[in-house]
């Protein structure tokens, strides 16, 4: 009998909702139903910009046309590409290769004009929102030391390309490498001359049929179609359904989300998806877990444009989280040839920002001191159009490069590992605290 009592006086003591109320400003939280009905007012302000967008509002009243670079009267010339069939791709590769062979029997050997990608040749559009390729181009001969090389492979990527042409399959990136290890050397170098080879044809990369490893994920309240099979993202367990990788097989999206979280690190991603913070509030979850690859970008502009829903992303406070949310919002510079179709428009930056880590207490053994490169890169994204259009973007920047310090989504675990499903987003939502 006195050991039972002594156990009972040793057993640790249930949580009480007092002790979940110690949460910072977990008291602060109003009942679910005030946030939703803020949720609301989000989602009717994002479908009307959307469709006004789409109706190219921005340019003329009675125009259905949405505005794209040709009804921009831009001082420099600019080069987009187009979404080619598949036997599009074979007669303008086929049109290439005679305009070689020709030039070969006339003796004056061959040569490509490749338009640059550098960094010179870049601009960002503030109408459009994103950074397009400038027309500059660079020649890449044969009978030259410098580019024999690189000649070759876009000679062999030419071949491969027209023989997925002809059989109508996907490959992917890694395959094509495979193909001549000892003439690609490295998959970036391949892989950079694929890009080259859109460029050359003025299609997208997707029209090539050469598509990158399944990368992202995405849970929530989405329902679409993949290759003619439904799938319910709602019942895809907590490691959700892997974005596939060729977005001209999906379709028929349904969906009754309020709004689509777009997280930048599957660690953040998982907690959500185990927490079923989708049916708390209604939205739709995806992650490219780090750097954004081509099927995330074009999954997440599908479900924008579709959909018509609002996106707040949610990334690390350190200038590679912004660098990350910008990629998803105004394009890369490496592919900025196809900006047109992998930017989504209108991003919200929802957290971490750098005032987060005061305002929410951060503590300071949570946070990181930023290293010379990374307060490098913040300076350098402070002196980029597409930041200094965002005051906002700015104003936190500048505090972030100050403080020199910065966090990862994991910090908040500090307070408890459910803080950032429990209490963070739910407060976010409630005060209507993004950028």
């Amino acid at each position: 009998m006195a050991d039972k009592k002594l156990k009972q006086k040793r057993r640790r003591p249930e949580p009480t909702s007092d002790d979940e109320s110690e949460l910072p400003f977990k008291n602060i939280l109003k009942p679910d139903q005030a946030i939703l009905e803020t949720l609301k007012q989000l989602f009717l302000a994002a479908t009307t910009t959307t469709t006004a967008a789409a109706n190219g509002a921005s340019t003329s009243s009675s125009s259905s046309k949405p505005l794209t670079l040709s009804d921009l009267s831009l001082s420099a010339t600019c080069r987009e590409v187009t979404d080619l069939s598949l036997s599009a791709v074979q007669s303008t590769i086929e049109t290439l290769i005679l305009q070689i062979a020709r030039s070969i029997l006339a003796g004056n050997g061959f040569s490509f004009q490749v338009p640059s990608r550098a960094s010179s040749n870049q601009l960002y559009v503030p109408e459009l929102d994103r950074i397009v390729l400038k027309d500059k181009t660079t020649l890449r001969p044969f009978a030259s030391l410098s580019t024999v090389r690189k000649s070759t492979i876009t000679v062999k990527i030419l071949s491969l390309i027209h023989q997925l042409c002809l059989r109508n399959i996907h490959v992917t990136k890694r395959d094509l490498f495979y193909t001549d290890v000892k003439l690609f050397q490295d998959q970036t170098q391949s892989d950079a001359v694929l890009d080259d080879v859109a460029c050359i044809l003025g299609c997208t990369r997707s029209s090539l049929n050469v598509i990158a490893a399944e990368k992202g994920v995405v849970v929530g309240r989405l329902i679409f179609s993949d290759n003619g099979d439904m799938i319910d993202c709602t019942k895809m367990g907590m490691g959700g359904k892997a974005i596939p990788p060729n977005i001209d097989r999906v379709g028929d999206m349904k969906s009754d989300a309020m709004f689509i979280l777009l997280v930048e690190k599957d660690a953040a991603y998982i907690r959500l998806a185990e927490d079923r913070f989708y049916n708390r509030f209604p939205c739709i979850i995806v992650t490219a877990k780090g750097q954004p690859d081509v099927a995330t970008r074009l999954f997440l502009r599908k479900m924008k444009m579709e959909l018509k829903l609002p996106v707040l992303a949610l990334v690390d406070s350190d200038p590679y989280g912004l660098k990350i949310l910008s990629v998803y919002g105004c394009g890369s510079k490496n592919m900025s040839y196809d900006s047109a179709n992998l930017t989504t428009p209108d991003i919200k930056w929802l957290g971490i920002r750098p005032s987060d880590l005061d305002k929410y207490k951060i503590p300071e053994q949570c946070r990181l001191p930023m290293t010379e490169q990374d307060i490098k890169t913040g300076k350098d994204l402070l002196e980029e159009d597409f930041v200094k259009k965002n005051p906002g973007w700015v104003e936190e920047l500048n505090l972030m490069v100050k403080t020199k310090q910065k966090a990862e989504i994991q910090a908040l675990s500090s307070f408890g590992f459910q803080y950032l499903s429990e209490v963070y987003l739910p407060l976010k939502l409630q005060q209507k605290d993004w950028l």
